[in-house]
């Protein structure tokens, strides 16, 4: 391949991943042609994207990016997959599919999380913890719940206290 070719594949690589902070590293190497389509459908359906690389190229677009560390000692064919709600998101769905047995050959070998780089362990790890919304939901349970303790204090004494006025006025007529 020429230098030139080499650059303008380097500028795509680049422009397609401008703006990619959070990526995963992912083989595909042993699919079949139609486990590799049912994977980027999958994938596609989530908003996901599976590009697969050469490594020189892909550090090459990578350099002076938040995602350089991900191509640091990387041996073999390589695949890089960014996309999703967030980096848990995409972590939780590539190790759902890998973990499939039509994509036995898909795996996760590594990525990057803000500018550090993961390990395939570490992604698993990744994959266990909440997503965004997940985090909201329980940031907001926590921030609401003193207060629907308190009103629940409050109504809960005064119905106690109606109560016993409605029992005492039952008592007086009879």
């Amino acid at each position: 391949m020429s230098k030139y070719v080499k650059k303008l594949i380097t500028e795509d690589l680049r422009q397609r991943l401008a703006g990619v902070h959070d990526a995963l590293l992912v083989s595909v190497v042993g699919l079949d042609a139609n486990a590799d389509n049912r994977l980027r459908a999958e994938l596609s359906s989530k908003d996901i994207h599976l590009l697969v690389v050469k490594k020189s190229l892909a550090a090459r677009a990578a350099d002076g990016t938040p995602l350089a560390p991900m191509f640091d000692g990387v041996a073999g064919s390589a695949a890089v997959c960014w996309g999703g709600q967030d980096i848990v998101a995409l972590a939780k769905e590539v190790v759902r599919l890998a973990k499939r047995d039509e994509y036995k050959a898909f795996e996760a070998r590594g990525g990057v999380l803000d500018g550090e780089r993961l390990t395939a362990a570490q992604v698993e790890q990744v994959s266990k913890w909440p997503t965004r919304e997940e985090q909201l939901s329980i940031l907001l349970g926590q921030v609401l719940a003193p207060g629907a303790r308190l009103a629940s204090q409050l109504v809960s004494a005064g119905g106690a206290l109606a109560s016993q006025i409605e029992q005492k006025g039952e008592e007086g007529e009879a």
